[in-house]
């Protein structure tokens, strides 16, 4: 039986996962800050529930450890998240410490954490959720999409390096889904300036995409054997990518721009 360990499995797309891969005949390591408030993958067969906040490097160390004594682990999906949407100039530095520590340093944390299990296995694979947040730019989402854009980076580096040892590295990049990511907006004091705008912008986004949609894309990439580094899901997300491989950069910069603030004018 094969095991897969996944991080922020509490709600959305990483309980998605968990569901999708014990359906499956896998064994799944569920973990997430309060395993004891969950009610639902706790009732599942073969799923494991432990406690990790990624932001904790002590805590990443002893999960990891509790994880391989129970078994070996096969695949690491990378997808605990943390989300604030409103302008740069509202953001605390405790608002943007949080999003960059969570998205993209606890990927990175928990990644280290498995390399030496994988490198003496000779095997092994991560798959970071990222975003389409993470290849394109909106407004309001700057630091956000700036640490998805640094999970894309930092995985294509570390598919070349670890592909010494066998080991895969993958990303998953959704288009808005149907989550609570963005429901820690309470966190964060809109400034007059911009608020206004912000909440047309708001009323713009159409989560289209549910969380089965994107777990489904992750266990296709945990089993189809590619070596593949980049994978799209969920409505829009390989569109939105393909549109800017197809007009550049700058230009879909414009575009982006013409497309979220042309369509708030026109709301007034």
């Amino acid at each position: 039986m094969k095991t897969v360990f996944i991080t922020g499995t509490s709600s959305g797309i990483g309980k998605a996962a968990a569901k999708l891969f014990q359906s499956k005949g896998w064994r799944v390591i569920a973990t997430m800050r309060n395993p004891e408030k969950e009610t639902e993958l706790n009732l599942l067969e073969n799923i494991i529930l432990l406690p990790l906040d990624v932001t904790r490097p002590e805590q990443i160390k002893y999960t990891v450890a509790k994880a391989y004594s129970l078994a070996e682990i096969d695949v690491v999906i990378n997808n605990a998240g943390y989300g604030l949407l409103s302008s740069l100039e509202a953001f605390t530095d405790e608002n943007i410490v949080r999003q960059i520590d969570t998205n993209f340093l606890g990927t990175i944390r928990v990644t280290k954490a498995f390399i030496p299990h994988f490198r003496e296995a000779q095997k092994g694979m991560f798959i970071n959720v990222t975003s389409i947040g993470g290849h394109t730019g909106f407004p309001f989402t700057s630091v956000y999409n700036g640490t998805k854009w640094a999970v894309e980076g930092w995985s294509e580096c570390l598919s070349i390096e670890l592909s010494l040892f066998n080991i895969g590295v993958k990303t998953v990049a959704p288009s808005a889904t149907k989550t609570e990511l963005f429901s820690h907006n309470a966190d964060v004091n809109p400034l007059p300036f911009y608020q206004a705008t912000e909440q047309k912008m708001l009323s713009v986004i159409n989560p289209s995409s549910t969380p089965e949609e994107i777990a489904d894309v992750i266990y296709e990439a945990a089993t189809d054997n590619k070596d593949q580094l980049r994978y799209f899901a969920g409505k829009g997300s390989q569109a939105i990518y393909d549109r800017r491989m197809q007009v550049g950069a700058e230009n879909s910069r414009r575009e982006i721009k013409a497309m979220y603030f042309d369509a708030l004018k026109d709301s007034h």
